[in-house]
């Protein structure tokens, strides 16, 4: 039933232009006792280490084969399948749209400075960090604007160091364009804003 739902919603998702985002990886609610005190989503979740593989290519060769596969940005929490899940969403890409199938941003236990940092090398080594659309907000705090920051100077400490290691050219118009793309534009166009 589930995966009649999630098919049904990736085609309502591609005929209406949206974006279908989808976070794998979560093993929730692991302590009885807290969950009983506190309730549901009470803080005592972790990484799964369940395989998944198979079942988002079928899922998203499913939808791609039939023509109905929408722009989807593919998160992970666990970063021991960060390879497998670039590697695996860039099948799916078709020239319709710039990184129309994404490897998304680090969240949850990977949100934080080494997270942040393995999932754009992970994804500036699978695939294409210019059309990156940046770091995601699940929240509607206003600490999140805090979030975003953090991922930007994250983002250009790392593209700074490659320039100073004569990895990238010191172009600071380009490597600058390129930044505003991952943390503005490129989510601007992405979603239609």
């Amino acid at each position: 039933l589930a995966s009649i739902l999630l098919r049904d919603l990736g085609y309502l998702n591609a005929k209406k232009g949206w974006v279908s985002q989808i976070h794998l990886g979560a093993l929730r609610d692991n302590s009885t006792r807290l969950f009983e005190l506190k309730g549901p989503d009470a803080g005592c979740d972790s990484m799964d280490d369940r395989s998944y593989a198979q079942a988002l290519s079928s899922y998203l060769d499913d939808l791609d084969r039939n023509g109905n596969l929408p722009k989807t940005i593919v998160y992970n929490l666990n970063p021991a399948y960060n390879y497998m899940l670039a590697s695996l969403v860039n099948n799916f890409n078709d020239g319709s749209t710039p990184g129309k199938m994404q490897y998304g941003s680090g969240w949850w236990f990977l949100d934080q400075k080494h997270g942040i940092e393995k999932q754009l090398e992970t994804l500036s080594n699978m695939g294409l960090l210019s059309y990156f659309v940046g770091m995601l907000t699940d929240s509607r705090s206003f600490l999140s604007y805090t979030r975003h920051e953090y991922f930007r100077r994250i983002l250009c400490n790392i593209l700074g160091s490659e320039m100073e290691q004569g990895l990238r050219p010191t172009d600071f118009e380009w490597i600058g364009g390129i930044v505003k793309r991952i943390c503005y534009t490129n989510a601007l166009e992405y979603f239609r804003f």
